[in-house]
């Protein structure tokens, strides 16, 4: 099995093993004591004896088997943010890239290289839109990969109307499908700003507050390498916990 692999009950959702580490195991259901075979029984006046001792029945049970992705940050966005084209940037993955909404229809993942050799995972999740915890657009079947990754990344459009509002949206999204998603640590960035000025950003900043967001391009690398550099920062920081 792929690590992040959960297995669940599938009458009670209960979780019955994880798989997290290479080399994880686990015993979902003992089968029966093997009985013995003819030659078993055999004998000098008997060599060839016709019967053999069963065996004990197994155990049966239904199991449903789930991944979520292990990853150190998450990209989270509404579709269209540049989740993909920051993650084709920054690593050598090569998701789907086009001018439309969920382009991304399964997660990917890129190892980012950093710094003196050093390099962490990045996964592409699809875009979040109202209503995802309740199964909208592709809520249910992706937020529970989120819940794995160390850090997120909310990756918010320079072509946004109202910043805050979608910041909160993602938030709100988190929480609602998991509680502890929307207090888990993240980082704010805003893409595609070779499309704004100096004085744009001075007024985003202004409407994020303390949330200090992040400006890149990944069109010209503008903000890319200050980008991991804030990353790599975060994750070597539990503190920020």
């Amino acid at each position: 099995m792929p690590l992040g692999t959960i297995a669940r009950d599938f009458e009670t959702g209960e979780v019955v093993a994880e798989i997290l580490a290479d080399g994880d195991s686990h015993v979902l259901l003992p089968g029966g004591r093997g009985g013995l075979g003819n030659a078993n029984f055999a004998s000098p006046t008997n060599q060839t004896p016709r019967y053999a001792q069963p065996g004990e029945p197994g155990l049966e049970s239904w199991l449903v088997f789930e991944l979520k992705l292990l990853a150190d940050v998450g990209l989270v966005g509404l579709p269209n943010a540049g989740k993909s084209t920051l993650l084709s940037v920054i690593s050598a993955a090569k998701p789907k890239i086009a001018d439309y909404p969920f382009t991304t229809l399964v997660p990917n993942l890129g190892v980012v290289a950093y710094r003196n050799d050093r390099s962490f995972v990045v996964a592409d999740i699809p875009g979040i839109i109202e209503g995802a915890h309740q199964g909208k657009g592709l809520g249910l079947r992706f937020l529970r990969h989120i819940e794995r990754n160390s850090i997120l990344l909310f990756v918010i459009s320079a072509e946004s109307q109202d910043y805050k509002k979608e910041y909160d949206l993602l938030v709100q999204e988190l929480s609602a499908h998991n509680p502890y998603l929307g207090d888990k640590r993240h980082v704010l960035a805003i893409s595609k700003c070779d499309l704004i000025d100096n004085e744009i950003m001075e007024m985003i900043r202004h409407e994020c507050g303390p949330l200090q967001p992040v400006f890149f391009s990944a069109l010209t690398g503008q903000g890319i390498q200050e980008l991991k550099d804030i990353l790599w920062g975060v994750l070597q920081n539990p503190r920020l916990d």
